[in-house]
């Protein structure tokens, strides 16, 4: 009785599980994949690099609206959101530490780009 009703019920899933239909959502991948070519075609330019003193100069061809800098450990040490978005903005951190850095730059288009940069301490 036992083995008659486990069989019933794995006749009755495996049925279920095959008339599932697969379907794929290309919406948000051609979202992604778009996102992801507009930030391919816009230039940025961080100086100086190294950076050797407390600044540093982000230029761009597009309207930045946010810039976040991040240690390696995830750490926010710079945040700056601009009302009126700027194609070229000085940054200014506070006694950085010697090491690699994160720079998240959105744009008024809401593209997000994320470079890398390296602090050195200045002689």
């Amino acid at each position: 009785m036992k083995k008659s009703i486990l069989l019933v019920f794995l006749v009755i899933f495996t049925i279920s599980l095959q008339a599932q239909k697969d379907s794929v959502n290309f919406t948000s991948y051609d979202i992604q994949k778009n996102a992801y070519a507009d930030a391919a075609n816009i230039n940025i330019n961080i100086y100086p690099v190294p950076v050797t003193e407390n600044s540093f100069t982000i230029r761009s061809d597009k309207e930045i609206s946010f810039v976040k800098i991040t240690n390696i450990i995830g750490q926010d040490i710079f945040r700056a959101q601009y009302n009126n978005p700027l194609t070229i903005t000085k940054i200014v951190l506070d006694n950085p530490q010697r090491g690699m850095y994160l720079v998240t730059i959105i744009f008024s288009d809401n593209v997000r780009v994320v470079k890398k940069i390296m602090v050195e301490q200045s002689e």
